[in-house]
């Protein structure tokens, strides 16, 4: 009888261990910040950048990027994946400046040069804080959302809370807790987990225009993830598929930028459905048919 005994507490303090491990360790798992000096500059061929620095309630340093244009027609607020910093991810503002859109991109805590602890609540009062600073000089139906891996959890919730243009989600999960889960799924998530992050609680208040843009072949969040995200709100979002697409390379595909494209320059019209086929459903009765 002791030896079972012995065994389960075994067992227990394993995965008490365990647990207190992946409680202080997540932080390293998830995020895969790359940090630069503060004389770091930043350059870009053919793009014309202004750098900002801006100082959070709580002493933190965020530093961001503004993609400049030409009489912009607005501006995109992009909130990037969990690696590198803007030095790497600025290379992907050029898909929206040249559609003629200046790009504000920004460093998390604890990536590029931006400081301070990283929290959800402190990234989401970062955020919020960086939107209002936008807003000051642009009208919020010139503003675009769009949240990358990662940053689609932020941006649901940026939108949840203030009326953007529209959202852009780019390969988002339903919640960070469901990713984990399907990695360690007997561990107590719901406790440990110190970025929860349920963009779909979010999407639920998301009044403008929600596109979602997914790869069929993404191992990391699968596609499934979008279907269900796109049903939360059926009447103001759209799904787009990227066929053959991961998680990360979905800019090499054509199709994808035909989709941005399609996205960011038309505007929304409505649609008239008199004399459609809107209201027709087919017969559950089997007819003879007439010759």
């Amino acid at each position: 009888m002791q030896y079972w005994v012995y065994l389960a507490l075994l067992v227990l303090g394993i995965y008490l261990g365990v647990s207190i491990l992946l409680y202080f360790l997540q932080d390293y798992l998830m995020f895969k910040p790359e940090k630069l000096p503060k004389d770091f500059e930043f350059h870009y061929e053919n793009q014309e950048i202004e750098e900002y620095n801006v100082e959070t309630r709580d002493g933190a340093v965020l530093n961001g990027l503004r993609f400049v244009t030409k009489n912009p027609k607005g501006i995109v607020f992009y909130l990037k994946g969990n690696s590198k910093s803007i030095k790497g991810w600025g290379k992907f503002a050029v898909d929206f400046t040249r559609h003629g859109y200046d790009v504000l991109m920004v460093d998390y805590r604890g990536f590029g040069k931006s400081t301070g602890r990283r929290t959800q609540k402190a990234i989401k009062r970062d955020l919020q804080m960086v939107y209002n600073k936008i807003k000051e000089n642009v009208s919020e139906k010139y503003i675009i959302l769009y949240g990358r891996s990662l940053g689609s959890g932020f941006a649901a919730k940026l939108a949840s809370m203030n009326n953007p243009r529209m959202l852009i989600l780019d390969a988002p999960y339903y919640s960070l807790s469901k990713v984990a889960k399907k990695y360690i799924p007997f561990m107590p998530l719901s406790i440990l987990l110190k970025f929860p992050m349920p963009t779909y609680k979010w999407l639920k208040y998301v009044n403008c225009p929600i596109h979602i843009i997914h790869g069929t072949d993404d191992k990391l969040i699968p596609y499934r993830t979008s279907v269900k995200l796109s049903k939360i709100k059926p009447k103001s979002t759209r799904l787009y598929t990227v066929i053959g697409g991961g998680h990360k390379n979905l800019n090499t595909f054509s199709s994808y930028h035909r989709m941005l494209s399609e996205i960011i320059t038309s505007k929304p019209k409505a649609i008239d459905l008199e004399g459609s086929s809107i209201n027709v459903r087919h017969s559950s009765k089997k007819t003879n048919a007439k010759v």
